[in-house]
């Protein structure tokens, strides 16, 4: 590959890997502070993203899906009340918000809320270069063996066999998370994960074949989802929930249970003792995890009710079930599933099996490369961070590595949520500030010749 490189001494003070809802919120919070700085005191940040666009959750948003979090946690408000980069002031720039005061609620629709971060990335767009994947970041040695700088290695848009290095002093890693299913099991064009599911829906639909039977492999909110949508989709199709639960169970979403998604909350969860996390990640897992919106549970199970009355019961529920086989066959799939009580084993025919398995935390080690290798671990091989969002790495590195959504084990369960990114954003700024340091004892950032280079 051909390298470009950066000015010499265009060195960031931050590179933001990911530009999903995190790093947007750490955009917009940057954005803020420079507005107000002094010219000396600003933040020279960028942002690359692998995606063509912003896109977050794009296959999961169900045209009535609502959000699970108030309007008010938006990249914003919980950091700064006045930020003209709000949700309502998004609705009142598209004339929405008398409209959307008028419906009473505090949980808007999931397209409306995309359609807000799409509005707010448009307004920092200078800060981030789109269809831009990272392939790796490394160290930057000074003499004497400090690593004061990150080079952050990333195709060129539009030309992907070419790359480019920019330098900074900080990477905010927020790549988000990726698709889980189980190790034996290959994505095709009969074996989805729900993260697909409307574009493979329409797609579907649009060949216009026929479709007799569906399952679906899940009991949490998307797999819910994935099975009202498809009932909805597919008026002639059978469409079928495999779960290990007797029943969906219902997310805790009461006021004292949601106060573990409160920004103090991250204090008492971070100071407490190992086995103080893992007790309150037990208690209140079931405000986020393998549970469903009250809502959505009684009305799948008035659906199956109106169809036994019916006498045509396309709903169909295999509870207290795991799947133990799937075989792909030329025209369909055959699907084992053991009732886990009596061990008795079912082969069911269907045209489409979609994992709603949820998603996992994507791997820092390929995409830091060396650079993971500077990281502090735990006694478990997590990655050491701070209470800032700043991995604690060894004693010659003073560049920053800071990460967003993969510090649940740190941090607690709003770490891949949307419930402290506006609070986040403002602290990883703070400790940005903090351990600035100025141009005058830069003078690695100022030598060309330390730049990496790729052939």
């Amino acid at each position: 590959m051909n390298a470009l490189h950066d000015e010499p001494a265009a060195v960031h003070d931050v590179l933001g890997i990911g530009f999903g809802p995190s790093n947007l919120a750490l955009a917009i919070a940057i954005e803020e502070h420079n507005v107000r700085a002094a010219p000396q005191d600003r933040i020279r940040a960028g942002f690359l993203e692998r995606q063509t666009g912003f896109g977050w959750h794009r296959g999961m948003l169900i045209d009535d899906a609502t959000m699970q979090v108030s309007f008010l946690k938006d990249l914003v408000t919980m950091r700064n009340p006045t930020s003209d980069f709000s949700f309502l002031c998004f609705l009142r720039e598209r004339g929405r918000l008398v409209d959307f005061l008028n419906a009473k609620t505090l949980f808007p629709l999931r397209i409306e809320f995309h359609e807000y971060f799409e509005w707010a990335a448009a307004r920092v767009a200078d800060l981030v270069t789109y269809d831009s994947e990272v392939l790796a970041v490394e160290p930057v040695t000074a003499e004497g063996g400090e690593v004061r700088f990150f080079d952050v290695v990333s195709r060129v848009p539009g030309d992907p066999q070419r790359t480019v290095v920019r330098r900074t002093r900080n990477i905010s890693v927020a790549v988000g998370l990726e698709p889980h299913v189980p190790p034996d099991i290959a994505l095709s064009d009969r074996i989805w994960h729900n993260s697909e599911l409307i574009p493979r829906t329409r797609e579907l639909t649009g060949r216009g074949e026929s479709v007799q039977r569906i399952l679906v492999l899940g009991a949490g909110q998307s797999g819910a989802e994935a099975v009202d949508y498809l009932h909805r989709s597919f008026p002639d199709s059978e469409i079928c929930a495999v779960f290990a639960k007797y029943g969906y169970t219902p997310a805790d979403d009461s006021p004292f249970a949601n106060r573990i998604f409160d920004p103090e909350a991250v204090d008492v969860y971070f100071q407490a003792r190992p086995e103080v996390k893992q007790a309150l990640y037990d208690y209140h897992r079931s405000t986020n995890y393998s549970v469903v919106d009250m809502d959505l549970i009684e009305s799948l199970y008035a659906t199956m009710y109106r169809e036994k009355v019916q006498g045509r019961e396309r709903l169909q529920l295999r509870n207290v079930s795991r799947i133990r086989d799937v075989r792909q066959l030329p025209d369909r799939l055959e699907v084992t599933v053991e009732y886990l009580p009596t061990g008795e084993r079912e082969v069911i025919a269907c045209d489409i099996l979609v994992h709603a398995t949820g998603y996992r935390p994507r791997e820092l080690d390929p995409l830091l490369g060396r650079t993971a290798k500077l990281c502090l671990r735990d006694d478990n091989d997590a990655v050491r961070v701070g209470r800032d969002h700043r991995v604690e790495a060894a004693p010659e590195v003073t560049a920053g590595i800071y990460l967003q959504g993969a510090t649940e084990h740190t941090h607690g369960l709003t770490s891949t949520l949307l419930s402290t990114t506006a609070v986040r954003s403002g602290e990883i700024l703070d400790s940005l500030l903090t351990h600035r340091r100025g141009d005058a004892d830069d003078p690695v950032g100022q030598d060309s010749s330390s730049q990496s280079s790729l052939t």
